[in-house]
């Protein structure tokens, strides 16, 4: 995998991605890479520290809907705990502010080709717009980004693919 990065966004398929790994019997072939990839981009997050969330906890709530705060069984859900036991630790700069309007939010950016962008991942996008230094989003799974990956860097913002082969004939068969 390429070097990732000391700040990131991390979308939330990425850690339940990682959490797959505890019935490693029943992943795919397909995703075993996947699965290793998230699990390394997850373990990284939490030894650097270096997590960006919005400060009024929308990531982080999704994150709870979706994986176990007890740290416990996967390590999508140990990271889970970390972000819990951390989050008011992170520095003030990586947590930024975003302002909701309607379905999306101020800090999302005007794109014609970002116009149809799921209305629940936009949060990420509005974090990594909204701070100082523009940190990449890590991706695993959601082919939907792939399709939006040249808009996002025309408005400055790089998606780390963890899962590009998968992720990218995903985006193709959706698209036949």
């Amino acid at each position: 995998m390429s070097k990732l990065p000391k700040r990131c966004v991390v979308d939330t398929n990425v850690p339940i991605i990682a959490n797959r790994a505890v019935d490693a019997a029943g992943v795919p072939e397909e995703l075993i890479d996947c699965v290793l990839a998230c699990i390394e981009a997850v373990e990284h997050v939490v030894k650097t520290g270096r997590l960006v969330i919005d400060s009024g906890d929308e990531i982080f709530d999704e994150y709870r809907n979706n994986l176990d705060m007890k740290g416990q069984p996967g390590v999508g859900d140990r990271f889970m705990k970390w972000v819990h036991d951390n989050r008011w630790k992170f520095p003030g700069k990586d947590r930024v502010t975003i302002t909701a309007s309607g379905c999306s939010y101020n800090e999302f950016p005007s794109h014609d080709g970002l116009s149809n962008f799921d209305d629940s991942d936009r949060k990420f996008v509005a974090v990594a717009n909204a701070h100082p230094a523009k940190p990449p989003i890590l991706e695993a799974t959601d082919s939907k980004w792939w399709g939006w990956k040249e808009p996002l860097t025309d408005v400055g913002l790089d998606v780390i693919f963890l899962c590009p082969d998968y992720i990218e004939a995903k985006y193709a068969q959706k698209m036949k």
